[in-house]
């Protein structure tokens, strides 16, 4: 069923009116992660993370959504640290956005979409949502993606 309202998460404020569609960059080159779009999700703890780790001074990060019982988010800064106070968080209608993949909490408007509100949060109240990821997991991370930042 599809929300009424989903959520985008950015570390830059909206210049104009409506987000446009841009390419995702996705270093594990997710089918789903790649389309020219507006992304957003029905999670906003998830939009939040986003925000977060696509801040100034965050170098490498990720962020997963696990849906069970409860929506958990996990996301991870490997590298850097944010270094800007705030984050913005954008409320959309969802009627021009569709699941992808079909069923997932992700969603992509490949038009250019107004929000119907914009908030503009403090990351520092934020941190929990985020966790800077230890040895093994940067390791591991770097294993994986690190060769495609180059």
């Amino acid at each position: 069923m599809k929300p009424k309202y989903v959520y985008h998460g950015s570390s830059i404020k909206l210049v104009g009116e409506k987000l446009i569609p841009k390419k995702a960059n996705d270093l594990g080159k997710n089918p789903h992660n790649l389309f020219k779009g507006v992304y957003a999700s029905d999670v906003k703890n998830e939009v939040i993370a986003m925000g977060i780790i696509s801040s100034k001074g965050v170098h490498s990060s990720s962020c997963g959504v696990e849906r069970k019982i409860n929506t958990k988010v996990d996301a991870i800064i490997y590298e850097g640290w944010p270094k800007q106070k705030y984050l913005f968080l954008y409320t959309l209608p969802s009627k021009t956005f569709e699941s992808k993949p079909k069923g997932s909490h992700q969603w992509v408007s490949l038009t250019p979409v107004k929000p119907e509100k914009i908030e503009k949060l403090l990351i520092f109240g934020l941190y929990l949502i985020s966790k800077k990821g230890n040895k093994r997991k940067k390791i591991k991370w770097l294993k994986k993606y690190g060769e495609k930042l180059k």
